[in-house]
């Protein structure tokens, strides 16, 4: 299962701040049902030996990409387009709260509602899109929104 886990924000990240932000979330998989194999990291003189060394301790394998070869890493470049195109390229930020919470407005729509093509547009931790065919009732269609409207999800009304 696919899911994007925001491990913290700040200005200046150093070795020591990655570090830590390594070690929460070490803790937060630790607490899922489905822990991940490997984690993927590019060549940042921020990720040093410790980094490397809490997710090694987890059982999770640490792969480098190769430098110049974002393909390697593709879905989290997709990600962050992602993020940038339907959310940040819309707000001007007023400080890291604002900026925490459109991230988290953001991410529960993108787990639990935005559809996804390779996912057959299901959203990743959301109900299974209904099979092609007539709409499962003919009830009224409601819009949800986040955002200020900036997210909509249309759905049906239960009967």
């Amino acid at each position: 299962m696919r899911r994007v886990y925001i491990a913290g924000l700040t200005v200046h990240p150093d070795r020591a701040w990655v570090a830590q932000q390594a070690r929460n979330t070490a803790m937060f998989f630790a607490e899922q049902d489905v822990k991940p194999a490997m984690l993927l990291r590019d060549n940042d003189g921020k990720f040093g030996p410790e980094f490397d060394a809490v997710f090694a301790a987890e059982g999770v394998a640490v792969k480098r990409i190769t430098p110049a070869s974002p393909n390697l890493n593709a879905r989290a470049e997709r990600w962050v387009q992602t993020v940038k195109r339907e959310l940040l390229d819309r707000f001007v930020v007023f400080g890291e709260a604002h900026l925490r919470y459109l991230l988290s407005e953001f991410l529960s729509h993108y787990h639990q509602t935005r559809p996804h093509q390779s996912l057959g547009n299901a959203p990743p931790c959301g109900p299974p899109s209904p099979a092609d065919g007539p709409p499962p009732n003919a009830a009224e269609v409601v819009c949800e929104e986040r955002l200020g409207g900036l997210l909509k999800h249309y759905s049906r009304r239960a009967a």
